[in-house]
């Protein structure tokens, strides 16, 4: 995805932070949008229907957490979420909500920027491709053409992240993937941090799909990555 005509969100308090990542998008050709707090973040997104939201995580009303859980309810932005804290759970539960990166404070705006086309270049059905046939693993159904996911014929809400990570598992059966082939296909190849965050979204993306997904679905192979089940 170009920047060029992008809808952009950038929800922070700190209104002069705010206010140069702003800019910077907007010299990069995005169209943007600003909000100082949570409830005026979701109104806004509801009215503009962004496709980037950059989102701070302490927010003087409804934390970025929140706001976070509650855009995925309606929207499939991409969410790069900032945090001034450095603690790895602030981290891995803003992630877990369906953030598709994070940052921490301070940063450099450039390395934003640079994080954020990382972010957009991601293509939001995994290796799917136009016509794709729907891919059965026992009674999970996921279909790439339609972006849905189901189990024994019940739908399951999957954030962005979550499906394609889904999709890209079941794109070639039984194969096992590294941490950092995850990355590379569905995080795109410039993406750089931590490996980890593919072990908050499998988490995540096991708990909707079921208490025995970690055997049927989504398997562990311990030392390597993750393959399509059964275990």
């Amino acid at each position: 995805m170009a920047a060029g005509g992008v809808r952009a969100l950038v929800v922070d308090d700190e209104a002069d932070l705010r206010r140069v990542v702003a800019a910077y998008l907007a010299d990069d050709g995005f169209e943007v949008w600003e909000a100082a707090d949570g409830t005026t973040a979701l109104e806004l997104a509801r009215a503009h229907q962004p496709q980037l939201v950059v989102l701070d995580l302490k927010l003087p009303d409804i934390d970025g957490i929140e706001v976070c859980r509650r855009l995925r309810t309606f929207t499939d932005a991409y969410v790069v979420m900032l945090t001034a804290r450095a603690e790895e759970v602030d981290t891995l539960i803003g992630l877990s909500v369906g953030a598709d990166d994070y940052l921490t404070k301070p940063f450099s705006p450039r390395i934003l920027l640079a994080r954020i086309h990382t972010v957009l270049r991601r293509p939001r059905s995994g290796t799917g491709e136009p016509g794709d046939h729907a891919r059965d693993v026992g009674d999970l159904r996921l279909d790439p053409d339609a972006h849905q996911v189901s189990v024994a014929g019940e739908p399951v809400d999957l954030t962005p992240t979550e499906f394609d990570i889904l999709a890209t598992l079941s794109s070639r059966s039984r194969q096992v993937w590294s941490r950092r082939q995850l990355l590379e296909a569905v995080w795109g190849p410039g993406w750089v941090g931590d490996e980890r965050i593919v072990d908050v979204h499998v988490a995540h993306l096991r708990a909707k799909l079921g208490p025995d997904a970690a055997t049927r679905y989504v398997v562990t192979v311990r030392g390597v990555g993750f393959r399509m089940g059964p275990g």
